[in-house]
Formats: C-alpha cells, structure tokens, sequence
C-alpha cells in the first residue's frame, strides 16, 4: 500500500516509454520488503515520501526543495549538493536528501563488480537512486542524510579508490567521449587528456575558488558525442590538419550498392538505392566536395570537418593522419545572458604528453577570468562583455580568420590609438567623411 497518493505522477506512466516514477515505485517496495533485513542508514521510505514531495510540487505549481546552505566533506567544497525539504513534518523521509556527485571513469567504462559496489554503498547509507550521468557526465547519487555524507566518501575512498566530483563554483568533472579506446575517428587519446587533466587541476576541482562554474568536456572529433561544442566552457574538440583520406574502390562500392551507407545502419529504415550526389556532395555545408568521372573529389582546404561524409562513407573516407585538437571557449545554458556555443581559440595544437601548451591557454584564461568575472558569470558571458580581441590579449593568440564565424558581421580586432602612426587616424577620418558623402 502507497504511503502517499500521486495521480498527477501516475499520469507519467501512461505513455509508451519508459517512466522514472516507475522506478521510484519499485524503488520504494524494495526498501519496504528489505527493512526487516537490512538496517538501513536513512529512513526506510525516504522512496515514499519523494514521491510525495513531488505530486506535491506538481499540485501547488512549484518546488517544494530549499537552498539548505552549504554540506559536503572534510576539506572538500565542491562534489555534496545540499537538498532539504521545506516540508519535513509531512514528509520526515526527505527532510534531508543531498545529492553526491562521483568522478565517472574515463569513456563510462564500468565493470560489473564496480558498478554492484557503489550500488551497495548506496543502497545501504542512500535512497539507492542513481542517475547515470548527469549533464557534467557524474555518477549521481540522489538523496542521503547529512550524517552518512562522510561515511560515504570513507567507504568510496578507502575501500574503491574512488574520489567524488565537482560542484559548486569550481572546475567540474571533466568528461570525455570513448576515443582511441572504442572509436575509430578519434583523433587524439581523450581519456589520456582528460584523466591528466583531473589530476592536474584536484585543487580547482575540489576547493570552489571561480566565479562560477567551469567546464572541460573531450570531444576525439567533431562529431562531438559530450556535445563539448555546446556545453563545455573549454571545448577540446579532435580534428586533422592533412586531407581526408579517400578510398576511390570503396567509393564506387557504395555508389555501387555493395556496401550499405551509414555504417550498415541497423535502425530498419530502408535506404533505397544510394545517390552520392543527394545524399553526400549536395549535403557538404562548404560545397567542397564533386565527381570527376569516377573519382571523389575534396577541396581539403575548404572542408570545415563536419564529418558528414566520413559518417556516411566511413569504409570510403577517413580522417587525416597528422590530427591534434581545436581548443574552442565560451558554451553555455541559459544562465544570466543566454545559451551560446563555443567560439574557435585554437585552430590546432598536437596533443602529446605533457600536454603544456594545451595548460598554458587553460590557466591564461583562468587569470583572466577570476580577476574580472563576476559572479555568477560563465567564460561565456565574459567573452561578450569585454570582447573577444580581450581574450586574444590575455592568453597571447595571434587572431586567425578561422576565429570568425561569418565575414564581416562580428569583428573583433580593433587598432589602438597608440600603437600606429598619427596619420592612420587623419586617414581614416577621412575615409568615414568620404562614405558619409
């Protein structure tokens, strides 16, 4: 019998997918038919009662989770979000419910055994709900009491060689895509990168010293599986400097109909016969690819790495030998100006161990940032108010046309009164008196 009733929630499981609430239902039994085995840590219906907490939510319109003021560990600021109720008489279960963010392994490779111990853990000091992954790409674990936050980075530490992630105003878990390890299109080892990385930058994971939030996110190329170019305050996005590499036999092979387009795409979606003009050259965003006869043609030069045609042709197409990665800064949600996208910094830069001009660009930025971001204010938003040529000054990039997006309709280099001859100035008044003519 259900502790609470919850006919708006129960609306959720009515649709042909999957439902959450279905699984905090299940959730629930479990702990009930397991509390005369297992002395749990929390309150046995800690499941029930977030049920109930949250029809209540859905019912009044609003969350009914307050700020609760800073928790976490022992010398740690960030990777403990603190969740209390502003209910706690009519649902005690929830009262307190912190959420604990744990640093995923490098590409979510898990093991059985791994994954059956965290779930102990949490099961036994938890509510035993997790969430795989957040959006920073953490193990999360959902809903615990104050008291068992330290005996849970006890036992994670001590017992699985497993250290917590970030939250807070700090460096956030850095998150890569499989790379090298699985993906044949990685163009440079993601995982290495970004285990170096953590390591390297423990005290700005751990101890929140930013104005807000910082984000790395490892894309191996661009067809940007972490989605690093939307979401990630630095981008580290693989790519190549050489021609993609051509196969003209196994581009025949799929004009041909021998081999299947998209990888023999298994979703059951019938193909019809293959046209490479349709569905390959006329699709190219730089119009850099033709046919000459029976050859593939590629205007390398003009190729902006979309990686349309490698996907589509993948046994036809490769990408270049000499690969590195682009560095690109400034993607957010929407917090206090809007979402937007990364912008190019770094055109291409070799990745190789131990990786110092890749951390040169990162702490330049940093500086730059913790002395004149404001609160609360992401890279981003940085970026947009003091300007992109700022951003070239204070890591000392040289700017590149690559940096520009569209031509002409959002410069960014600026002469300085001081640094050209006094006749520059005379000359151009002149030529904006010319033009208002």
């Amino acid at each position: 019998m259900a502790k609470h009733k919850t006919p708006l929630l129960d609306q959720l499981e009515s649709g042909p997918w999957p439902s959450f609430v279905s699984d905090l239902k299940h959730q629930a039994e479990v702990r009930a038919k397991n509390k005369e085995k297992v002395e749990f840590q929390i309150p046995v219906d800690v499941v029930e009662d977030l049920l109930g907490v949250m029809e209540l939510s859905y019912k009044h319109g609003r969350t009914h989770w307050k700020h609760g003021g800073i928790v976490g560990v022992f010398g740690y600021g960030g990777g403990v979000i603190g969740r209390y109720c502003d209910q706690p008489e009519q649902f005690p279960g929830v009262a307190h419910f912190h959420t604990m963010r744990v640093n995923q392994p490098g590409g979510k490779f898990y093991t059985a055994e791994y994954l059956r111990q965290l779930c102990d853990i949490w099961d036994f000091r938890g509510s035993g709900i997790t969430n795989m992954h957040g959006s920073t790409g953490d193990i999360i674990f959902l809903g615990t009491t104050t008291p068992q936050l330290e005996e849970i980075f006890y036992e994670m530490t001590h017992n699985l060689n497993q250290d917590l992630g970030g939250s807070g105003s700090n460096l956030r878990t850095p998150s890569d895509c499989i790379g090298q390890a699985r993906c044949e299109y990685a163009c440079y080892d993601t995982q290495a990168l970004c285990y170096h990385l953590t390591q390297e930058y423990q005290d700005e994971l751990h101890r929140p010293a930013f104005p807000y939030k910082f984000k790395f996110k490892f894309d191996g190329c661009p067809n940007c599986c972490v989605a690093s170019i939307a979401r990630a305050d630095m981008s580290f996005i693989g790519t190549w400097k050489d021609d993609i590499r051509i196969d003209q036999k196994a581009v025949q092979a799929y004009i041909g109909g021998e081999i299947a387009p998209n990888a023999n795409d298994h979703s059951g979606r019938d193909w019809g016969k293959f046209d490479i003009q349709k569905e390959v050259i006329a699709l190219c965003p730089t119009e850099c690819m033709w046919m000459e006869g029976k050859k593939l043609m590629i205007e390398n030069k003009e190729c902006n790495r979309c990686m349309h045609c490698i996907n589509v042709m993948p046994r036809a197409l490769r990408i270049g030998k000499d690969a590195g990665l682009s560095i690109l800064v400034g993607a957010k949600a929407p917090i206090l100006d809007g979402a937007q996208m990364s912008s190019m910094l770094v055109p291409f830069v070799k990745v190789e161990e131990p990786y110092d001009e890749i951390k040169e660009v990162i702490e330049a930025i940093w500086d730059w940032w913790m002395e004149e971001g404001k609160n609360r204010e992401r890279l981003g938003e940085l970026m947009k108010r003091q300007g992109f040529q700022k951003l070239l000054e204070v890591t000392g990039i040289q700017p590149d046309p690559r940096m520009v997006q569209e031509p002409r309709s959002n410069p960014y280099i600026f002469w300085k009164e001081d640094e050209v001859p006094g006749g520059f100035t005379r000359d151009i008044n002149e030529f904006r008196k010319y033009h208002r003519r």
